[in-house]
């Protein structure tokens, strides 16, 4: 199967929310901050559906090594931008403390319909999150791969939880921002589809029947773009540290490639029923990687260390090819260290345990936050 030179492009999208930098309470985006990010930003840079929230995207990248300098170019706008109004953005999926009744929604036709059509779930969306586009330009290819790549989805995931903490409380879910979103219709992991025509007439289906406009509207965890010829993993929370998120999007990139070339041998990976992958995919949501994920080869749960050590081999090749075996590699340290939910609970637990009360102790934990985000700038 041939390759393309555009295959394997990688591209990163991530939503902040923005913090009042001495209440360190979510704040809304004033106009002028909009204004400033666009002027020095042009598109990559939008708001989001609720107005304390900001999303960029990174032009298309050849590897990681890009998508680093573009990425930190666009944190650092924004953080700049920011400061002029006493806020400072998070790169967290859940805000601590915050309580969604409190929020309001951008004033965009795009929005207002959202808000109209999905009611009470929707307002509930104060959740931020990473989508990840790999370039594949035949169509056919991305829906192959997309059977395929599902598997790795939570892996993925519980590499990446960045929200145990949802008004005030601690969850005991290391991503929660998966369990706000999973109210959304039409989301959780992709069915298996046979062609990308299939996919293609699921989607008209709904349609022509005006429940939808078009693909766009289709929120699976991994899913063929709906505006540019890419796949999209939207597994992800975003991630507090640069360094982590451009990790996540190694790995992506790379387990992408890798599954080129088994294409190229008329080799796949073997395809899991989505009850299956599901498991896995609660379990990645429920306790990040402490817990490990299963096996379904071993019939066996296997300690995150052990997978991310197969993964890193699996992908070996391509992580030379690309040239980011350092971010590969780094996956070790994010599942040891328990990842951005490990590290919010251990900022929570010394507060408390140095006399903070409850709301004093998430205020340290948005703190963390702050310092993270800048911490790779």
């Amino acid at each position: 199967m041939e390759q393309s030179e555009t295959d394997f492009t990688v591209g990163i999208e991530e939503e902040y929310l923005l913090v009042d930098r001495d209440s360190l309470a979510l704040a809304e985006a004033p106009d002028g901050l909009m204004r400033a990010c666009a002027e020095e930003l042009q598109d990559q840079v939008a708001p989001e559906f609720l107005n304390c929230q900001i999303e960029i995207g990174t032009k298309v990248c050849g590897n990681i090594a890009e998508a680093r300098e573009d990425l930190r170019r666009l944190r650092s706008c924004v953080s700049r931008q920011a400061a002029k109004f006493n806020l400072a953005p998070i790169a967290a999926s859940c805000h601590p403390f915050a309580d969604w009744r409190e929020q309001h929604h951008t004033d965009k036709e795009r929005y207002n319909a959202l808000r109209q059509d999905l009611a009470g779930v929707v307002r509930r969306m104060l959740i931020c999150g990473m989508h990840v586009h790999v370039g594949i330009d035949r169509p056919d290819r991305r829906i192959d791969m997309m059977n395929q790549l599902r598997y790795f989805l939570p892996h993925l995931l519980a590499l990446s939880c960045s929200s145990p903490f949802w008004q005030g409380q601690d969850t005991g879910l290391d991503s929660y921002r998966l369990t706000v979103f999973d109210n959304l219709p039409r989301t959780g992991l992709p069915p298996r589809m046979e062609s990308f025509a299939e996919f293609e007439r699921t989607v008209q289906a709904l349609v022509d029947l005006g429940v939808i406009e078009d693909a766009s509207k289709v929120w699976w965890d991994l899913r063929p773009s709906s505006k540019f010829p890419t796949l999209e993993a939207r597994i992800c929370d975003v991630q507090p540290r640069l360094e982590h998120a451009l990790t996540l999007a190694a790995l992506i990139q790379c387990i992408a490639r890798m599954l080129g070339r088994l294409a190229v041998r008329n080799q796949r990976w073997r395809i899991y029923d989505t009850f299956l992958i599901s498991e896995n995919r609660w379990r990645a949501q429920r306790y990040g990687g402490r817990e490990g994920l299963i096996d379904f080869g071993r019939g066996e749960i296997v300690p995150m260390s052990d997978l991310i050590e197969e993964l890193i081999e699996l992908t070996q090749e391509d992580a030379l090819f690309f040239e980011c075996v350092a971010e590969v590699e780094a996956a070790r340290t994010m599942a040891a260290t328990g990842g951005s939910a490990g590290r919010q609970r251990r900022v929570y637990v010394e507060a408390m345990e140095a006399g903070y009360d409850t709301g004093h102790a998430l205020q340290q934990v948005v703190r963390h936050l702050i310092e993270e985000y800048h911490a790779d700038l």
